[in-house]
């Protein structure tokens, strides 16, 4: 006798899932937003080859220029100048009571000298300033000249004159620093402009550095004080 359950034809099994669609792809005609053009790729790969280049070229200059300046130090071993205040006299650093005017007498021994054994210096400029508290009192223009390696050279300066000072710079003066004092010491700031060359084989580069220097000078026209010497002075190189 057959088995009446498969008459009817009827599945009692898992569900079927139902058969997957196929997607459409929509092709614009002329081609489409995806495709790729060869112009622009050709532009980007050209942009940046060049890029690499100019980076690869600006390294090697840094490198050639460091080993330059590495192999430069090597051999000459570049010292920066010396510069000494000797000797400084002043004889007259007075206010005249009448009017705003200062009457003053320097004079400054000094002493430039080059410890560079292969490097040799022109000094083609130097503008000596006389300063007393900020306030520039005079200015000279010193000799030109050349040192040579492991040379030496005693410039002598002589400030002397007078000045008319703004009534503000007097009234300053008078209240905080006493022109007058007992000590008969005054700060006195020198300071020299300098414009030179250094001599490096053929090549001479140029350079506007200064010498500053904080002296201490006794006044030396008599009275109390005037038994104070002068202490020789190093004054600071700034490039």
């Amino acid at each position: 006798m057959s088995d009446k359950s498969h008459l009817n034809g009827a599945y009692y099994g898992p569900s079927i899932p139902p058969p997957a669609k196929k997607s459409r792809s929509y092709h614009r005609p002329g081609g489409g937003g995806g495709s790729c053009n060869p112009f622009s790729w050709c532009f980007s790969c050209i942009c940046g080859c060049v890029f690499n280049l100019i980076c690869q070229i600006l390294i090697t200059i840094l490198v050639i220029l460091g080993i330059i300046v590495l192999v430069f130090w090597l051999i000459f071993r570049p010292n920066a100048p010396k510069f000494h205040v000797n000797d400084a006299t002043l004889t007259q650093f007075t206010l005249s009571p009448d009017n705003n005017t200062l009457y003053y007498n320097l004079a400054v021994n000094m002493t430039f000298r080059n410890p560079n054994k292969r490097i040799g210096i022109y000094y083609d400029r130097i503008e000596a300033n006389a300063e007393y508290r900020d306030k520039r009192f005079d200015t000279e223009n010193l000799e030109r000249f050349y040192l040579g390696h492991k040379d030496e050279k005693d410039v002598r300066a002589v400030f002397v004159g007078q000045q008319v000072l703004a009534s503000n710079d007097i009234r300053e003066l008078r209240s905080k620093y006493d022109l007058d004092t007992s000590e008969r010491v005054y700060d006195i700031y020198l300071r020299l402009k300098l414009r030179v060359r250094l001599k490096v084989w053929w090549a001479k580069p140029k350079f506007k550095p200064q010498f500053e220097c904080d002296l201490k000078v006794p006044l030396t026209s008599g009275g109390p004080g005037s038994n104070r010497r002068f202490e020789r002075t190093k004054c600071d190189f700034d490039w």
